[in-house]
């Protein structure tokens, strides 16, 4: 089964502003001078290394942005373990939108399969003992569904997505509440019955009150393995 990606709502406007970011008032003033108007070109995208793949689709979406004449042919998908050398894609067309859009799609693809290929190691480490590889809040500011997208095509899943989706309680909102317990009572009395309520602790003490509370999820922060 192949993974969905992210709406094109989500990527498109990434992918706008890393163009935009690049390219200032002036264009790429190297390309416009050097490379005729009427100039084609044919290129491959090729792994520099083995990994797992991640966001080609929508990485090599920058061309077609700058020029829709350009095509991009996919020769590998999403989630697909590749060797050193492997061909992930052949692009040809108007050589000025190639040449100008190379390094934006080969950032964002190259991190997305960096992520993706990171995952898949951690995801072999655990592999047999029911562990989870879930990916929390600590992404790109800006990438957070694709690097969350590239978690899920190296094997893993999403710890929360934001801030909207489920009740974290951690160690400041402990201090500022007065407890475990008075936090958690807190966001019981808040939200929807519904919302999962979760509580990071630091000590046993803080995971007996936790339990004693009814939390749905308990997040063991920076414990030894003995603990």
């Amino acid at each position: 089964m192949r993974l969905a990606p992210p709406p094109v709502t989500v990527w498109r406007p990434v992918l706008e502003m890393a163009l935009e970011e690049d390219l200032g008032d002036a264009g790429d003033i190297t390309t416009d001078a050097v490379v005729a108007d009427d100039a084609l070109a044919s290129g491959r995208i090729v792994a520099r290394a083995g990994g797992v793949v991640a966001g080609l689709a929508i990485s090599t979406a920058t061309f077609g942005l700058l020029d829709p004449r350009v095509v991009v042919d996919p020769l590998v998908h999403d989630g697909d373990h590749v060797l050193e050398g492997t061909i992930l894609a052949t692009v040809s067309g108007p050589a000025r939108a190639i040449l100008t859009g190379e390094r934006v799609a080969l950032n964002l693809l190259g991190r997305l399969c960096g992520i993706a290929t990171s995952t898949a190691r951690a995801v072999a480490a655990v592999a047999g003992t029911g562990a989870v590889i879930a990916a929390t809040r600590k992404t790109t500011p800006g990438l957070r569904a694709l690097e969350k997208y590239a978690v899920r095509c190296g094997g893993g899943t999403t710890h929360r997505h934001g801030l909207y989706d489920a009740v974290l309680i951690k160690d400041n909102h402990i201090v500022v509440a007065g407890s475990v317990s008075a936090a958690v009572e807190a966001a019981r009395a808040t939200v929807g019955h519904l919302v999962v309520v979760e509580v990071e602790v630091t000590t046993t003490a803080q995971l007996d009150e936790a339990l004693a509370a009814g939390v749905d999820v308990i997040l063991l922060d920076n414990m030894s393995v003995a603990e």
